[in-house]
């Protein structure tokens, strides 16, 4: 049996636009800001077979701050826009709402286009930076040719249909590109955690506006010390975009990871390099 986990209290704040985000902090320490990104839940992620050991693990050195982005998890759902601007003006509204004047910044997947235009735009606030799996350009940019446009109109008339159905078929499609080596309880959580985060509407316009994002301008102004991750055989931001981000940002390091998956799972092999990587570039 896992530990039970540990006790939060969620609170709200108001973004620049009136909309609620829901937020909260967990263990010790000096400030780690993990940014919202598609797909969280603060409540079941602190129980997820997926996310919970990595959130317990950084609470140990950090005052983890985690919070669930517009239209998502105990966010509001009902939100005007859904962009990559509202995006960073979320995290300009948690940031201020918790007092933190610095901190150290946590991306993940889309989340780290996010945290680059922030470290960006506020770099005296940010001490470190750390980007997981994630791309400078949104993957409706990357698009190359007629077919690959015609597929991923198709997944999102797709999601609009299937997202919110009782049967987890098409959900389990999502989850087979995210987390390829899941066990069969990572699997259903990870079908169930889709349904409960958001909307099929809001999956559809979250999707939309990871896919039109483009902060390759922005990576050559990043200033602070900055720590890049990717999975070497993943397939749903594929390795060579974290690559190049770690490319064109100004002395950043970058550590490949063996495995398949864009969540890394608590118990594969790439799971302790993941998290030592973390701890030791936040100590300095």
């Amino acid at each position: 049996m896992p530990p039970p986990a540990p006790e939060q209290e969620i609170r709200f704040c108001r973004s620049s636009d009136g909309v609620q985000i829901a937020c909260s902090c967990i263990g010790h320490g000096p400030p780690l800001v993990k940014t919202g990104n598609w797909m969280t839940h603060l409540e079941k992620d602190l129980e997820s077979p997926i996310w919970r050991r990595l959130w317990r693990d950084l609470a140990r050195d950090h005052t983890l701050l985690r919070y669930d982005a517009r239209g998502m998890g105990l966010s509001d759902w009902d939100v005007d826009e859904i962009s990559f601007d509202a995006f960073v003006r979320d995290l300009e509204a948690v940031v201020d709402a918790a007092g933190f004047e610095r901190f150290d910044l946590l991306g993940i997947s889309q989340g780290c286009a996010v945290s680059v235009a922030y470290a960006v735009r506020h770099p005296e606030r940010v001490n470190r930076l750390v980007l997981y799996g994630g791309f400078a350009v949104g993957s409706t940019k990357r698009t190359r040719n007629a077919a690959d446009q015609e597929q991923a109109a198709a997944m999102l008339t797709l999601m609009r249909l299937g997202w919110g159905q009782q049967n987890p078929a098409f959900r389990q499609m999502f989850t087979s590109q995210f987390a390829p080596d899941a066990t069969k309880e990572q699997a259903d959580w990870f079908n169930d955690l889709q349904r409960a985060s958001c909307s099929p509407e809001n999956a559809v316009r979250y999707l939309e506006a990871a896919g039109s994002i483009d902060v390759t301008e922005l990576l050559g102004k990043v200033s602070v010390p900055t720590l890049v991750m990717h999975a070497r055989d993943e397939v749903r931001v594929p390795f060579e975009n974290g690559r190049r981000m770690a490319a064109a940002i100004p002395g950043a390091r970058f550590v490949a990871l063996q495995s398949r998956n864009h969540l890394i799972l608590e118990d594969e092999p790439a799971y302790p390099l993941f998290r030592d990587q973390i701890r030791a570039f936040l100590r300095g």
